[in-house]
């Protein structure tokens, strides 16, 4: 019997709809389990979901391909996704028509910090050059952020990495730090969060406030743009 189970898990676990299947019940479950304990920033469901999934492939012996194939799906909804985004940003229109100036001053004072903080961490601590490329897009929407790696010379794997841990850091950490700061404001707390921890930041600001969604919407596409523009050219410059 024992051995008739360890065949059909032998089997299963090289299906690509297994790993889809469990991706999306952590990813559920992690959002019972915010909600359920009154929403606090360290069970935020993708951080849930992401230590589930990593216990389950280690425990599994599962390698990272195998489980990309069933999960890939999961990542070619990351462009729908974003694209989606532009509706809390037509319903707050007006708001951010207002704000113009601010968004343009955030944004250039926030996407510069993102790439130099980065950079300068990296480097005080002795990293290599090609690691300092890969981290210094981190900041941006994951698709982005491995295209400008991979244009600058980077790695646009360990920049998915990073990307992907900024986000949940920003997610987890933001409201903590923006409270501390005595930042009240949406429109101010949505920027932060865009531009610091783009999509998984945007996410968490859509359930705080339309407001806050739609400013950090905002600010997750243009620093894209910005990133996109501005990075090449310092890198350029730097060499």
């Amino acid at each position: 019997m024992n051995a008739e189970i360890q065949q059909i898990w032998v089997y299963l676990s090289t299906t690509p709809l297994l790993w889809l299947t469990l991706t999306l019940i952590a990813y559920q479950f992690g959002i019972w389990l915010f909600g359920k304990l009154g929403c606090p920033p360290l069970l935020n469901p993708v951080l849930t979901a992401v230590i589930i999934l990593v216990v389950l492939l280690k425990v599994c012996g599962v390698d990272y391909q195998t489980y990309f194939r069933g999960a890939q799906f999961i990542h070619f909804l990351l462009g729908p996704a974003t694209v989606s985004l532009a509706i809390p940003l037509y319903r707050e229109i007006e708001i951010i028509r207002k704000s113009f100036v601010q968004i343009i001053i955030t944004l250039a004072v926030g996407s510069t910090t993102a790439i130099i903080s980065a950079v300068g961490i990296v480097w005080a601590l002795g990293g290599e050059k090609i690691i300092l490329l890969s981290v210094a897009p981190k900041s941006v929407t994951t698709p982005i952020a491995m295209g400008i790696s991979e244009q600058i010379g980077g790695l646009p794997s360990l920049t998915a990495v990073v990307v992907v841990l900024t986000g949940i850091t920003g997610a987890v950490g933001g409201d903590f730090v923006l409270n501390r700061l005595r930042i009240n404001d949406d429109k101010a707390r949505g920027m932060a969060l865009g531009v610091a921890s783009h999509g998984i930041g945007t996410a968490h600001a859509i359930q705080k406030s339309r407001v806050a969604g739609a400013f950090s919407a905002l600010a997750m596409a243009l620093n894209g743009l910005f990133t996109a523009l501005l990075l090449p050219v310092l890198v350029h410059f730097m060499q």
